[in-house]
């Protein structure tokens, strides 16, 4: 007689069990997110367990808190300076996006180093990898392959050899024995991501695993895989650009505001290490209406970025407000106040605004040039191109102030921008001699000063 298997209907997003299928998770609320998956009964009896020996912060190894540099200072950066042994790294991205050409360069990188890796492709055959090393120009002279779905025959692996740094392409891909479920359900990610996780930890050795995206940009998979890993990093960038961004999500070791930036060619991925140059290299016309060169910053980072405003007259009764690179909800947002606090109507036009370069921003400092951009679409009046402007504005519309200003001012003067326009409370204690700096208070008076 065939034994039946005990399943249960988990939530993917909260991890709730629920005995049966229903359309909702009563514990989250969310729809639709219910996925079966088979009962495991635990092998471990009721044994003993022994004490696990307490240690101080001062008896743990020093050795262990320095971490392995690759080298490769975008890479580095958004960990947080370097790689800690035990911790383990998820990258994830959209298919053909290059997780896996960043992530065998990393490999190279590391090896480089004395640092001993262990690549295990589920994806790939080994031939195939091997053509892409060659594309790449990796030697991979201390990376060890092997093509593996198998959750077991890995930890095998890893009990009979030691390695510094473990990489697993994709986690997706691998499956235990203790499921019957094929690779890639919810049960199956969770065990083999916990396993391996559980081994970074008892052998002192970084992992990353790999993960794919779903047509909503989320980790495939349960939820619970981004709370157990240390980092969470996505690898994004518009097939139209050839510039790749690696943006951490979750980091416990370092800042959640680093970026890493990267330009895609045939030799590879190769590092920008003046994105500002990468995003303003068309920004040579200086007759076009409709364009702000804003001082924006990503973490430690200033970045001058172009946006640019296109207004139209509305073909029909309700206008279109449209935003590339920034929230659309903010666009609406600052038009109220345009036509609020500056007296400029907007009500029976149009309105397109994007980022130059397809990247997307999400601080509020590029509130004053997205208003200056409209502003000069709608007048058809080309702004200096040798300004640039940074600030949030507010719903009354005044200009607030911002973080990392010196280093908004050091990048547009190191670009060779003369003017730069900066909130009032900025103003103080800032000094350069090679760009002049003009504080504003209100958005009516930074409009007085460019138009």
């Amino acid at each position: 007689m065939e034994r039946k298997i005990k399943t249960a209907f988990v939530c993917t997003k909260c991890g709730a069990i629920h005995p049966r299928w229903q359309g909702q998770c009563r514990e989250c609320g969310e729809w639709n997110c219910l996925a079966e998956e088979q009962i495991v009964k635990s092998s471990r009896k009721g044994e003993k367990i022994k004490a696990v020996k307490t240690r101080k912060f001062s008896d743990i190894d020093e050795d262990l808190l320095s971490g392995y540099v690759s080298g490769i200072i975008e890479f580095d950066r958004v960990l947080g300076g370097g790689l800690l042994s035990g911790s383990a790294v998820l990258l994830a991205g959209e298919p053909g996006i290059g997780k896996s050409t960043l992530i065998l360069q990393a490999a190279e990188a590391y090896s480089r180093h004395d640092l001993k890796v262990l690549y295990i492709t589920g994806e790939e055959s080994l031939a195939q990898l091997k053509k892409r090393a060659e594309r790449l120009t990796i030697q991979g002279t201390n990376i060890s392959l092997v093509y593996s779905n198998d959750l077991e025959e890995i930890t095998a692996i890893i009990e009979e050899e030691g390695f510094n740094i473990l990489i697993v392409d994709s986690i997706q891909t691998i499956a235990s024995r203790m499921f019957e479920s094929p690779p890639g359900t919810i049960g199956q990610i969770r065990e083999s991501a916990g396993r391996l996780i559980e081994m970074a930890r008892k052998h002192s050795f970084a992992l990353f695993l790999i993960g794919h995206v779903t047509k909503e940009g989320l980790v495939a998979g349960p939820k619970v895989l981004e709370h157990m890993v240390d980092a969470v990093l996505y690898f994004e960038g518009e097939n139209q650009y050839l510039y790749r961004i690696l943006r951490p999500i979750k980091n416990r070791y370092g800042s959640t505001m680093e970026l890493g930036v990267f330009e895609m060619s045939a030799g590879g991925l190769n590092e920008v290490e003046n994105p500002s140059s990468l995003f303003l290299t068309e920004y040579e016309d200086l007759s076009r209406s409709g364009t702000m060169v804003a001082a924006s910053c990503e973490g430690n980072r200033p970045i001058l970025v172009e946006i640019q405003g296109l207004v139209s007259s509305a073909s029909y009764g309700t206008p279109q407000r449209v935003a590339g690179g920034i929230d659309n909800k903010r666009l609406a947002l600052l038009l109220a106040i345009l036509e609020k606090r500056a007296g400029i109507p907007m009500g029976g036009n149009d309105v397109f605004v994007s980022v130059a370069g397809g990247l997307k921003l999400t601080e509020t400092a590029v509130d004053l040039a997205v208003l200056a951009a409209i502003v000069s679409s709608l007048r058809d009046v080309a702004i200096d191109s040798g300004t640039v402007v940074t600030g949030e504005v507010g719903l009354s519309g005044e200009v607030r102030a911002v973080g990392m200003m010196e280093g908004r001012i050091t990048e547009a003067a190191k670009l060779g921008f003369n003017r730069i326009i900066v909130p009032q409370q900025n103003l103080d204690g800032y000094t350069n001699n090679k760009i002049e700096i003009i504080g504003v208070s209100s958005l009516e008076k930074a409009l007085d000063i460019l138009f």
